[in-house]
């Protein structure tokens, strides 16, 4: 097989007459600000003008020169691994055929169609916004109201026409690279690892499929670079097989498993996949609480501690490997054990996997549709099928996939009747979901987990959200205006969204708005914020716990504070009742631009208060306390005057294999940090666990001027620490920590004269990602290491400063 690359320079045209030159892979919105033609459209408001632009036809063209040996070829084929979205494709002015999905791989036949010398390829795409609402003009269709009508009718990222957290830019183009193949040899096909664990042994099969007649050779390299030799479709034993583990719990040996194909003793083609030894299922056994829901990893359930991950930008072609390479570094170094890949987006690049693969990261993979409804057409099924199958045998083999599921929350709207459902339409969603997807999957991938939907406690519109089975989705916090006290109602058994908004750094706004332009309530500010009502969601949570910040910049570290504590308060309380509660993804890791959302890192990758929160409570060793004070008794200062108990039951929660043995200690303490009480346990946590002390009752305790501190130690060093509140931060009284800092290499020393809240390090001339950030401490010092960036100009702000 010998493969013709036609990646690089092309032309486009569009149909109101605009031409310009950019790269493939590439877009029209790439090529059209390549060249200058249109301004940003995440500036201000150029998203309503660059969305105009898509109501017209495009044509990406180039000339290509055939050499004599491909010119003869009897057996020659255009591959695309990305066409965005309703496309005909010419070659040298003859239409050879059309594509309809995006998420496809598509192949055309070129034999006798190409010739010697100079030759022309033709991609006319179709107008993505007129081709929906002809489509929805002619058959009705239900879904999400944040995206344009009709967009499930294109199989093509959901989001591009927009979310609650994203612009309307459906972009159009080459999105994946396109290649001329001489089939002429034999090619490939695919390269299929399955693997068999039993009593400690491991087995691999590697099944090779490939066009035409030629010796098949398969090796298998060890971690260590040993090469072993395999027979194609024989069960081989590796010897002292090496574990894949998640991030947490060991190491990830990969090893390397390539296929070469041999004609006449030449190389014609050749295939690698890089597997991990781990064997990958979900755990549901009734219980006293229902049913469990938990990921068991080489026969281990371990806690899921992660996000929801969303298309990194609406430019696709802006999404490299070492983008997502310092995103998913940035999971890891918060202690992340699992991403989910949600449905409105599209299946990630294959680098996207590698580096899961790397860095241990499982992969909850959801199929391609969110928050709608669909028309199991004939035409769609066979569509969506062989969707279905290319995706499901490139990501397959990959050690970080971790199941499959159908959608996002099609299973729990269409019981409720959202998106105009209807007996049809639950008719279709059945089959899709629940055949035709499982089907595909016996077939292809019968090794892996299937959840129809999330969330879903197993299928057929059973209580697809209840709290005691299944995964759920739990947004009364935030949407519901609920106080963060309500999530220890709940003891669920995995949630996998969950989630509260805030707004990014002002380096970030300062991108997309003008100085005049930054209030929250302006339109630019609240055109980047696509959840409507949502910033005065923001203000009045924080008008709940804060006092009114003074300035922007205060406000928009409240609000990531807001963010933070949020889920803080509910992944510490799963994780105390860590058995009964199995996994902890909030929603969300990323975004697709800049905007206020729910991400934990912003669309520069700068890290939010949540993200630094999150590597502390997602630490594999972590204390936590569940407090009880005027937050949980006396949320209102007006209610009639009674007696507050103010309490603490502490506890440490053991993510690890191995047991552990430590110190508790706790303070309590004025504003000046000044000890008050004082006590310490020694205590062992078992393995894999989660271990509750006494209830400690601070009885008539000052709780205006008093807090809580403690920490877990271990051969005098600290693993964990925290500090608690009685009452809102709005009403405690605060000292002025006096915070000052002096840098020694890569530490930054911080000193403070009194107990300082979330102290918050922050640089107006770098982006800076600390060790730690936004942490509480009390009066004395506390050093940071810098992981990037330059501390140049560093302020230092707490929530003493939020007035």
């Amino acid at each position: 097989m010998k493969q013709y690359q036609l990646d690089g320079r092309w032309k486009l045209d569009t149909s109101k007459g605009v031409s310009c030159y950019g790269m493939i892979p590439g877009s029209v919105y790439s090529f059209l600000l390549g060249e200058g033609i249109i301004p940003d459209p995440y500036y201000r408001d150029n998203e309503l003008a660059a969305l105009e632009l898509m109501d017209q036809d495009f044509c990406f063209s180039r000339e290509f020169s055939v050499d004599p040996e491909l010119a003869r070829a009897k057996n020659v084929v255009l591959h695309c691994e990305g066409l965005d979205t309703i496309c005909e494709i010419f070659i040298n002015g003859e239409k050879i055929g059309l594509s309809n999905n995006m998420h496809r791989i598509w192949e055309y036949d070129l034999s006798h169609r190409i010739h010697e010398g100079n030759n022309r390829i033709q991609i006319q795409i179709a107008s993505p916004t007129r081709w929906i609402q002809e489509a929805y003009d002619k058959d009705f269709i239900g879904s999400d109201q944040h995206a344009m009508r009709g967009f499930p009718h294109m199989r093509k990222a959901h989001c591009m026409f927009g979310w609650d957290w994203g612009p309307r830019l459906p972009d159009a183009g080459i999105w994946r690279s396109i290649s001329i193949i001489n089939l002429d040899t034999p090619r490939i096909e695919d390269l299929y690892i399955r693997q068999k664990h039993h009593n400690g042994k491991v087995f691999l099969t590697a099944k090779v499929e490939q066009s035409g007649k030629a010796g098949c050779e398969i090796t298998v390299t060890t971690p260590q670079g040993n090469p072993i030799p395999l027979q194609n479709g024989q069960e081989m034993e590796i010897a002292d097989p090496q574990l894949w583990w998640p991030n947490g719990y060991g190491e990830q040996p990969l090893y390397e498993v390539t296929a070469v194909l041999t004609e006449n003793g030449q190389e014609v083609d050749r295939k690698s996949r890089r597997i991990g030894l781990r064997t990958m299922a979900i755990s549901r056994n009734k219980d006293r609480y229902g049913e469990s829901f938990a990921h068991e990893v080489n026969g281990k359930q371990i806690f899921a501690m992660g996000a929801d991950y969303i298309p990194e930008d609406n430019l696709l072609s802006r999404v490299t490997k070492e983008r997502t390479k310092l995103l998913l570094e940035s999971c890891v170094e918060a202690h992340f054990n699992i991403i989910r890949v949600w449905g409105g987006g599209y299946y990630p690049d294959d680098f996207f996997f590698d580096l899961c693969d790397e860095l241990g990261l499982m992969v909850w993979m959801d199929f391609m549709f969110s928050c709608a409804n669909y028309h199991l057409t004939p035409e769609f099924e066979k569509n969506i099928r062989a969707e279905f199958i290319d995706n499901v045998k490139k990501i397959r083999c990959h050690p970080s996939l971790g199941l499959w599921c159908g959608n996002n929350e099609m299973e729990m709207f269409q019981d409720q009747g959202e998106y105009d459902g209807n007996y049809k339409t639950k008719r279709d969603y059945i089959r899709m979901f629940e055949h035709i997807i499982p089907e595909v999957l016996r077939e292809y991938d019968p090794d892996t987990y299937y959840w129809p939907a999330s969330p879903s406690s197993g299928g057929s519109f059973d209580h697809p959200n209840a709290p005691d089975r299944g995964d759920v989705h739990y947004w009364e916090v935030w949407h519901g205006g609920v106080p963060f006290t309500e999530y220890r109602k709940y003891l669920f058994r995995y949630v996998s969204e969950f989630g509260f908004q805030s707004f990014p750094e002002k380096k970030t706004i300062d991108t997309f708005a003008l100085p005049e332009e930054q209030n929250i309530f302006s339109r630019v500010m609240e055109m980047h914020q696509r959840n409507e009502g949502a910033n005065g969601k923001i203000m009045n949570y924080l008008s709940q716990t804060y006092l009114y910040p003074s300035d922007f910049k205060m406000l928009l570290y409240a609000s990531q504070l807001l963010q933070a504590e949020a889920i803080r308060y509910g992944v510490e309380h799963w994780r105390r009742n860590r058995g009964v509660c199995m996994g902890a993804v909030y929603w969300q890791l990323n975004d697709i631009w800049p905007v206020a959302s729910w991400s934990s890192i912003d669309y520069y990758g700068r890290w939010k208060a949540l993200h630094y929160f999150a590597k502390r409570f997602f630490a594999p060793i972590m204390i936590s306390c569940e407090e009880i004070g005027e937050t949980t008794n006396r949320p209102a200062v007006v209610m009639q005057p009674s007696e507050i108990e103010t309490s603490a039951r502490l506890n440490i929660a053991n993510e690890t294999f191995e047991d552990i043995e430590g110190t508790v200690h706790w303070e309590l303490r004025d504003h000046s940090s000044k000890v008050l009480q004082q006590g310490c346990e020694r205590i062992a946590v078992p393995a894999l666990s989660s271990h509750w002390l006494e209830k400690i009752d601070f009885a008539q305790t000052d709780f205006l001027q008093n807090y809580l501190s403690f920490s877990f130690e271990k051969d005098r060093k600290v693993l964990s620490e925290g500090t608690v509140l009685f009452t809102a931060p709005k009403h405690f009284c605060f000292l002025d920590p006096e915070l000052s800092y002096t840098i020694e290499k890569n530490l930054i020393k911080i000193k403070a004269s009194n107990y300082a809240k979330n102290v918050w390090i922050s640089s107006p001339d770098s982006d800076l990602i600390l060790s730690d950030n936004f942490f509480d401490m009390n009066a004395g010092e506390k050093t940071i290491q810098i992981l990037s960036g330059k501390p140049e100009a560093l302020e230092l702000h707490s929530v003493y400063d939020i007035k």
